[in-house]
């Protein structure tokens, strides 16, 4: 359910809750689907529990997961900080267009090539 890459600089807990992230953006994890238990993920991952607690109150915190007291924490659905996380990559498309058509790339070539899934081939 979770993948830790412990050559990856950001940290563990962080690793965890983009993990987790990531899963409810793309419809894995739904509204309402209960997330492991804090002791159940750190024994899975051989990890400390305060790290899986750390990931679990950042979630909380954002809107992504709600703890429910005796029962677990539970997916919230995508949250409205979704579309926050999204506004610095929209600036840098905004930015990269413009480079674009600095160089005499036209408004068409660009819309095409974005319909086209990116592909400079198709």
């Amino acid at each position: 359910m979770v993948h830790l890459d412990y050559r990856d600089a950001r940290p563990i807990y962080t690793q965890i809750a983009d993990n987790f992230r990531a899963q409810i953006r793309a419809g894995v994890l739904v509204d309402g689907d209960k997330l492991p238990s804090v002791r159940e993920l750190a024994g899975e991952l051989a990890i400390n529990p305060n790290t899986i607690q750390r990931a679990y109150r950042e979630l909380e915190a954002d809107g992504w997961i709600a703890t429910v007291s005796g029962k677990g924490c539970f997916v919230c659905g995508v949250t409205q900080n979704a579309q926050p996380e999204a506004e610095p990559l929209w600036q840098e498309l905004d930015a990269v267009t413009k480079k674009l058509m600095d160089a005499g790339v036209s408004r068409q070539t660009i819309l095409q090539y974005l319909k086209q899934g990116g592909d400079t081939n198709a």
